[in-house]
């Protein structure tokens, strides 16, 4: 969608806008379970009758998927791509349309719902982004907190401020605010606090602990150390209790400087980052969708012997 638009082609993307926008009004169920109206799906399949010379759209919302995951990120890239549209064409009307706001409101209803959790991210299963399968992401990964972040802001862009707009702008104002300062303390990394990390104390209470998370010092993977150059920076790939996925993701990291959820010197470091690693994180390819690769007993574990 982003090549149409660069390439002059706004109508095939408003177009493909208001086709998923149908298909997110549609019953979703997996098994017995109903999932959420806001959900957008994950792809979509074109069956040409040759008989009756029609062809159906059958959208798939996880339940054909591998897994059964339930896609998280094709709602915020929905949110984002109507954002790139009206920035690109100047074109307001589509945003402004009921339905493109319903469909805003719906999705954002599913992410910005009060539940059990204490941070202001999002917790999500594997295999619920851009990588479907098993990789160890379960928690709160990068790549969608970075999307996250940049759908929030896109939203509060474009989502009118009447009766039913207005309370979604108050939340988001507020979850932009706890989301930024929660990743840029907690998910950045760099050789400052690699060496605080290794000194962390661990079984801290009260507020006034500095290890919040209780990250062990001992589970901070070798290869870190050796890769951890000492300009440059960038966040990891997942933090909760007691644990820190260290691996670098392209993706999130890349999206995290496009949203400005990186702050400048932040963004000035992931690029030294992958100036310094040039050779673990391009190589030969265009750019490496995570490092280090998983092997040997840690491949079994993390994807269950996934050999994709």
């Amino acid at each position: 969608a982003l090549a149409f638009l660069m390439n002059g082609e706004p109508d095939i993307v408003k177009n493909f806008l208001l086709k998923t926008l149908l298909l997110q009004g549609w019953e979703k169920k997996v098994d017995r379970f109903k999932l959420g109206e806001g959900v957008m799906p994950a792809s979509f399949k074109v069956l040409h009758d040759p008989v009756r010379k029609t062809d159906t759209i059958i959208a798939d919302f996880g339940e054909n998927a591998i897994g059964r995951v339930a896609p998280v990120d094709s709602g915020f890239w929905w949110i984002i791509l109507l954002r790139a549209y009206t920035k690109s064409t100047g074109d307001t009307t589509l945003a402004e349309r009921p339905e493109c706001q319903k469909g805003m409101r719906l999705i954002l209803s599913l992410c910005l719902s009060e539940g059990f959790d204490t941070f202001p991210t999002l917790l999500c299963a594997d295999g619920c982004s851009m990588i479907d399968r098993r990789m160890g992401v379960y928690g709160y990964p990068i790549e969608i907190r970075a999307l996250f972040f940049m759908a929030l802001r896109c939203a509060l862009a474009m989502l009118k401020p009447d009766t039913e707009g207005k309370e979604f702008i108050e939340r988001i104002v507020k979850r932009l605010h706890a989301l930024s300062y929660h990743m840029r303390s907690y998910f950045w990394l760099d050789f400052q606090q690699l060496n605080d990390i290794y000194r962390f104390k661990t079984e801290e209470y009260s507020h006034t602990a500095v290890n919040k998370f209780n990250v062990i010092p001992d589970s901070i993977p070798d290869w870190v150390f050796d890769f951890m150059p000492t300009r440059g920076g960038y966040f990891v790939g997942n933090v909760s209790p007691a644990r820190v996925d260290f691996r670098w993701f392209a993706l999130g990291n890349c999206v995290a400087i496009l949203a400005s959820l990186a702050t400048p010197e932040q963004a000035s470091a992931i690029m030294d980052l992958i100036e310094a690693r040039w050779e673990e994180l391009v190589g030969e390819m265009p750019l490496k969708i995570s490092y280090p690769a998983l092997e040997n007993h840690e491949w079994r574990i993390v994807t269950g012997c996934d050999p994709k």
